[in-house]
């Protein structure tokens, strides 16, 4: 049976979840608090996070039960964040590659996938940072908040539990591969859309084609035709 803790403080969900994991024996372990403190993103990256503005929330899945690759699953989780909150706001929520998670062209959720190996068991540490009540981010420009996006103020409280719920009940039945990219790319941001790309410190127009099962994003290139990038070797400048 899944369990869902809630902390009224912490450093980082990511990593105090693995005390959660040492006494429990669940498939999936969700923890979640809405005062982190310091909160990480990808590649070193920190998360910004104001205190009772946002949630933090942190799910362990025992990799035993998954079959799909570590992109192919990083994929899913995405589409899965995005999903879920396009039905809670009814807007057209897209997923930037990799998987930051964009409303009204604001990004307003970051996801951070680890695996980590506690009492025996490896998991996958996912980690979902999703800005909710939060009005002003000076120094992010490009961020929002569902409030900010849609005027609305949703529950916390409220949100964390649906959200548990959700992630839980769809990664019970993930689907093929094929099935996973066409959902992916259904809802890529910027695909087939002329956008502006930073490449070796030098800018240039492209296109979005695809994302591959490879992790690979295609990009057709004003200049240099159609390559294939991995994260952090192009930057899609807004």
């Amino acid at each position: 049976m899944p369990h869902l803790f809630y902390l009224k403080e912490c450093s980082s969900t990511n990593d105090e979840i693995t005390k959660f994991l040492l006494y429990e024996n669940s498939d999936f372990i969700g923890l979640h608090t809405f005062n982190q403190k310091k909160g990480r993103g990808q590649y070193g990256n920190t998360w910004s996070f104001n205190a009772e503005k946002n949630l933090a929330y942190t799910l362990a899945a025992k990799i035993e039960n998954f079959t799909c690759s570590d992109f192919m699953f990083n994929y899913y989780t995405a589409i899965l964040v995005r999903d879920f909150l396009a039905k809670l706001t009814d807007n057209d929520v897209k997923i930037k590659w990799p998987n930051d998670i964009i409303l009204k062209n604001k990004k307003i959720v970051g996801i951070l996938i680890e695996k980590k190996k506690i009492n025996e068991n490896n998991y996958f540490i996912i980690g979902i940072g999703i800005n909710i009540l939060q009005e002003k981010f000076e120094e992010v420009s490009n961020a929002g908040s569902l409030l900010t996006q849609t005027g609305i103020d949703f529950s916390l409280h409220q949100t964390a539990v649906d959200l548990q719920d959700y992630m839980v009940e769809q990664l019970r039945h993930i689907p093929s591969q094929e099935e996973i990219m066409s959902r992916f790319n259904q809802h890529l941001f910027r695909k087939d859309k002329v956008s502006v790309f930073e490449l070796d410190k030098k800018r240039q127009n492209g296109i979005i084609k695809q994302a591959d099962e490879n992790g690979e994003l295609w990009i057709e290139l004003e200049n240099d035709g159609l390559q294939s990038f991995y994260h952090k070797e192009i930057k899609l400048l807004y």
